[in-house]
């Protein structure tokens, strides 16, 4: 408490609440998006809340009423210009579901291989742009250096690489695709361009170069990062939840582009299905301190509940938990990564800090 007490002193505004203060965290650096967190204590400095407030109006779902369906994956694109293809892939499915359109399977596989190619410039973003500050400087380095320019400077080789390999990443994408932020490429029902092989043999030779990396990004978060969390750290944040993800129906391992969702319950439980039942098993919760929506898992039949001591409805998304609801992964040096994990945390493995070890086996 005294940490957080420090920290909002020292840049941060301090305000005050009927029965005690109020920690105001704006803006909230380091995240792909806008933000702003407030903390709620009582009169004896202890927190009694805490709320993230998406506080920008996007808009997306009104505005684009009324314009032709084919018009949307190019529009929605707009929402974040650090994983515009999601936007992209997710749009053109619900498309082509509209049109009942049927993907052929060279149109699939492209639409996967772009969509993957921008995940994985996204992990190499989110990890050592966004997560690595705190990790290679310290959390109790000076907030001067505690920054994408503080390792330049402590770790000069490194940083060079990363730029590096997400640079040639984007390009990949782009020579291929044309526009890699804010894509047009697949259209409804397929993709807009054939890969010729000579195509093919470029990207083939980039994803070995984004192979590689991969395997001493693995090598260096582990040895630098997460074999050095003592349990408070690993603690730190933990929350018990549910968790969704996609997994293959044949098998149920890991496929991040297609496959059916996976709502898992914190005990381990879990149920499977479609995109078209959606409205039967999530709901959507609104509070008017934010806009942002909060889906919850209606199919539980508990309501919903933010309550940390006993939440209910409440479920996490994102990299760790695809990798609770997995069974496995096709790739063998990932599922040798997640083996490892399981041994360490079990299924499903609760703490939010693992969310930067799963980011890493993806």
């Amino acid at each position: 408490m005294g940490k957080v007490l420090e920290l909002a002193k020292a840049d941060q505004i301090l305000g005050h609440a009927e029965g005690g203060k109020v920690i105001n965290i704006q803006p909230v650096t380091r995240i792909e998006g806008h933000g702003r967190i407030s903390i709620h204590l009582d009169d004896d400095g202890n927190v009694t809340d805490a709320r993230l407030y998406i506080m920008s109006v996007r808009g997306f779902e009104k505005f684009i009423e009324g314009r032709p369906a084919e018009e949307v994956p190019r529009i929605v694109t707009r929402i974040c210009g650090i994983c515009p293809w999601m936007h992209h892939t997710a749009s053109n499915k619900a498309v082509d579901g509209c049109f009942g359109a049927t993907v052929p399977p060279a149109g699939k596989k492209l639409r996967e291989l772009m969509q993957i190619m921008a995940y994985i410039n996204d992990k190499v973003l989110h990890f050592f742009f966004l997560a690595a500050p705190d990790f290679v400087m310290g959390a109790d380095a000076d907030y001067a250096v505690r920054n994408v320019l503080g390792i330049v400077q402590a770790a000069p080789e490194l940083a060079k690489e990363v730029v590096k390999i997400r640079y040639r990443g984007q390009m990949m994408i782009e020579k291929f695709a044309g526009k890699v932020i804010h894509p047009i490429a697949m259209v409804t029902g397929g993709f807009s361009k054939p890969m010729l092989e000579s195509e093919r043999q470029e990207l083939l030779e980039g994803c070995r170069e984004q192979l590689e990396f991969a395997k001493f990004a693995m090598d260096f978060a582990k040895k630098s990062v997460f074999y050095k969390l003592d349990d408070a750290a690993i603690g730190l944040g933990e929350i018990t939840t549910g968790f969704l993800g996609t997994v293959r129906p044949e098998d149920g391992s890991l496929n991040i582009h297609d496959g059916v969702l996976r709502l898992m319950k914190a005990d381990g439980a879990y149920q499977d299905y479609t995109y078209q039942e959606y409205v039967d098993v999530l709901g959507e919760h609104i509070e008017p301190w934010s806009y942002g929506k909060m889906p919850y898992a209606r199919a539980w039949g508990e309501g919903f509940s933010m309550d940390l001591e006993a939440p209910k409805g409440i479920y996490r998304a994102n990299t760790l938990a695809r990798v609770n609801v997995c069974d496995g992964i096709a790739t063998p040096l990932a599922q040798a990564e997640l083996e490892e994990f399981r041994s360490r945390f079990g299924r499903p493995a609760q703490s939010t800090m693992l969310f930067h070890w799963a980011r890493m086996i993806e």
